[in-house]
């Protein structure tokens, strides 16, 4: 990487989520042009279409506590499926979201294929959460969790080993909004957390070239990018917003960081809401920010 050719898997799954429309995701993304893009790198493009995701209408809505939870983890495993299919071909798998629960059949079709795992999350949130420390009940803020191996059993399955990803090798870029369960989840695994204010101090360079060094070595590396790590001004087309994210520039350097870098396996873009989009703006920055992350260069 770059050079692997790449499999598109959609994932139309809002079930995690508090807001609906982040299902239309995928759809949105594939229209502001992503094939056409990595096909202008010079990689191949297999479009592997959407894997199948009930519909919130259709489902009762299970725990309070981890909402959908039974539907969600059946979606997580078509993915797992999908994924660990696309990385044994030989392809760099891109997952299309939906919200960001969908990450625990990414990742978990990854470790399927290579064993555990190292992941750069970038999000505004931690993910960290739990049915027992959730203040939402949205397993869209569970899925690092859960892939670390320290969320509930209910989280487990027979399509991917648990945990999936080695928290000695798993950071988080962006953070600015955490929890306190999730803190104590950060504590108690010695997870790095990059948040935006260490950003402001170091700079997108720095912490991104940590954050890869401590990747190195790992059965994979994932890359897992919520559109919320971005600044809403820039990418106002998400469900959970907070302002102060990175700018246009600062997730473009990042992205070309990770290309730098060769070690990306997998990548996944969630949280697109077109519903609260403008123009499909937030859309068409994910297939810039995909197209960087797998080669593309200003020269």
């Amino acid at each position: 990487m770059p050079g692997r050719d790449v499999a598109v898997i959609g994932a139309e799954l809002d079930l995690g989520a508090g807001r609906r429309g982040v299902d239309m995701g995928p759809s949105a993304i594939r229209y502001a042009g992503l094939g056409e893009r990595i096909a202008g790198l010079g990689l191949g493009v297999e479009d592997r279409g959407n894997v199948d995701a009930a519909l919130p209408e259709t489902v009762a809505t299970g725990n309070e506590r981890a909402r959908f939870l039974a539907e969600i983890k059946a979606t997580c495993e078509r993915i797992a499926v999908e994924v660990e299919g696309a990385a044994r071909d030989g392809l760099t798998p891109l997952v299309l979201g939906g919200d960001h629960s969908i990450a625990l059949g990414t990742v978990g079709g990854m470790a399927a294929a290579r064993g555990r795992g190292a992941a750069i999350w970038l999000d505004a949130h931690g993910d960290l959460n739990t049915p027992e420390t959730t203040p939402s009940g949205n397993v869209h803020g569970m899925p690092l969790a859960a892939a670390l191996g320290v969320a509930s059993d209910g989280f487990g399955s027979d399509a991917w080993p648990l945990p999936a990803l080695d928290p000695a090798r798993t950071s988080i870029v962006g953070a600015r909004s955490l929890d306190d369960g999730e803190r104590a989840v950060v504590r108690e695994l010695g997870l790095r957390v990059f948040t935006m204010s260490e950003i402001d101090r170091r700079g997108v360079q720095a912490v991104v070239a940590d954050a890869l060094e401590r990747a190195r070595g790992a059965g994979f590396v994932h890359v897992s990018l919520d559109m919320d790590a971005v600044d809403p001004d820039v990418a106002p087309g998400v469900g959970t917003p907070v302002r102060g994210g990175l700018s246009y520039r600062e997730a473009h350097l990042a992205m070309e960081l990770v290309a730098e870098s060769g070690l990306l396996d997998s990548f996944e873009i969630v949280e697109v809401n077109p519903i609260l989009d403008r123009e499909n703006e937030t859309a068409a920055l994910a297939v810039e920010l995909a197209a960087s992350a797998l080669g593309a260069r200003i020269l």
